[in-house]
């Protein structure tokens, strides 16, 4: 083992500092209303930490450092202006292939020339300790950049979002995983490591990473994006006792933990462990049934004309967005809805599901994307019990997660899952493109069929649009 460095009482200082805003940046983040104090907070403790690396380390070649940073952040900037908001679940998906490749990248860099992390012991060797922080740093990295360019290609529409199931996936993955591990206790145990269990371990982890992915459905992406979002913290995490870097190894365990917390939630909005959303499948099986039977039970079908109505009648709207809103881009028009009702003295809330959209908030960013007032959004813990006293239940784009199955049916795959209680509301408008469609779950809905229920058969943007011509 060799020796520390010693750390200069001002760096520590500022990483202190540094991790200290991106502590209370999570805190702020926590909530929509103090959520731009929290993004600020981090850009400052990342930037505290950016130019305290570069001022006390001695840089070769600092003028190549500032050029790709500057390179770097206007690429980011010009991303960032240009994003549709409905596109946000690709582009986290995409930031964080590129820290899980940073990591590998890294790593890589350590293994070629240990001399310079200095992190070569006495007999030439690099370090056993550094070989174990090098060959996690590079499998969760690869993981982490295969994973999240998968699940890119499926919420950009370029790989199908349906699970794509291999036969033997769970044996070939758990396979894969202990080749891994036992690669790196042989590289980490070796008097004289070979380069081959290095590149092994790299190549095995970018595949494991693409198995992993593939099997999951795109209605899971919310968690898969959560998870991804952990990978990449504990791949920064790898990459600081690489670097011997205090904030690093603070900001990556940050983001590691607070991801894994997250996915926990979003599993148990979902009634399903962490590892069975991990497997894959859920729901493509058994839906075609329930889709085609949704023809031979009598429904009710309203128009634009009678969703004006019932809704200028009303005391109070609560409206359920899901992902079909995202998809239509209705965000704006909805908003100009409720804008209208709220002229008319309807009071007029929204309700959201821990898992609606593609990734994690994802309703909450298109509504504050059309500057829906934060008082008005509400979660389901908060909201549910006033369904039974609300006059309409406006739901957009959703399915399973107002699906009254989840409480009533044992054999449904949904049954425990936390659902809005729309049912419960004297009348449910409901949005939907077709009867024909289901859930991610692939079962039926038994709300469309209820006598309190008008289906709004069309595109959720076009439908709102009518609406708000009526309203006029």
């Amino acid at each position: 083992m060799h020796e520390a460095a010693p750390v200069n009482p001002f760096v520590a200082l500022a990483y202190l500092v540094a991790g200290v805003c991106f502590i209370l940046a999570l805190r702020g983040l926590s909530s929509p209303t103090t959520s731009r104090r929290g993004n600020r907070l981090g850009m400052i403790g990342m930037g505290i930490a950016i130019v305290t690396t570069l001022v006390t380390h001695e840089i070769a070649s600092l003028a190549e450092i500032l050029v790709a940073i500057v390179i770097g952040g206007v690429i980011g900037f010009v991303i960032a202006r240009r994003i549709a908001m409905t596109a946000m679940p690709q582009l986290v998906a995409a930031f964080h292939s590129l820290v899980g490749l940073a990591a590998v990248l890294v790593a890589a860099a350590a293994f070629l020339n240990p001399g310079a992390f200095g992190i070569v012991g006495a007999d030439g060797e690099i370090l056993p300790v550094s070989r174990i922080e090098m060959g996690l740093g590079v499998a969760i990295g690869a993981i982490t950049f295969s994973g999240s360019v998968i699940a890119f290609l499926k919420l950009n529409g370029n790989m199908s979002g349906k699970p794509i199931l291999l036969p033997a996936r769970h044996l070939i993955n758990l396979g894969t995983l202990a080749a891994i591990l036992a690669l790196i206790g042989l590289w980490t145990a070796a008097a004289t490591p070979d380069a081959w269990m290095f590149w092994t371990v790299t190549a095995l982890a970018f595949a494991i990473g693409f198995l992993l992915i593939i099997p999951i459905g795109g209605a899971d992406m919310p968690v898969v994006v959560s998870m991804l979002n952990s990978y990449s913290g504990w791949a920064a995490a790898a990459m600081g006792f690489t670097l011997g870097n205090t904030a690093m190894i603070v900001t990556g365990a940050l983001v590691g933990s607070s991801g894994a917390i997250l996915s926990y939630i979003m599993c148990r909005a979902m009634n399903r462990s962490f590892i069975s959303v991990i497997a894959g499948g859920f729901g493509a099986a058994g839906g075609g049934d329930a889709g085609a039977a949704a023809t031979d039970r009598p429904w009710k079908r309203g128009s634009a004309e009678d969703a004006a109505f019932l809704m200028k009648q009303a005391d109070q709207v609560i409206i359920v967005p899901g992902y079909g809103m995202a998809v239509a881009q209705a965000q704006h028009a909805l908003r100009e809805m409720a804008d209208m009702l709220k002229e008319e003295g309807v009071t007029v809330k929204y309700a959201i599901h821990p898992v609606a959209g593609r990734m994690p908030g994802h309703m909450n960013v298109l509504l504050a994307e059309a500057n829906v007032p934060y008082d008005e959004v509400f979660e389901l813990e908060d909201i549910n019990s006033e369904f039974a006293q609300t006059d309409v239940a406006f739901i957009i784009g959703a399915n399973d997660v107002v699906n009254p199955a989840a409480k009533t049916d044992k054999s449904s795959p949904i049954y425990g899952m936390p659902v809005f209680d729309v049912n419960k509301a004297k009348t449910v408008l409901f949005i939907k493109r077709s009867m024909g469609g289901v859930g991610y779950a692939g079962v039926d809905n038994d709300v469309f069929y209820q006598d309190n229920t008008m289906m709004l058969l069309a595109d959720a943007k076009k439908m709102v649009e009518e609406i708000v011509k009526n309203l006029g």
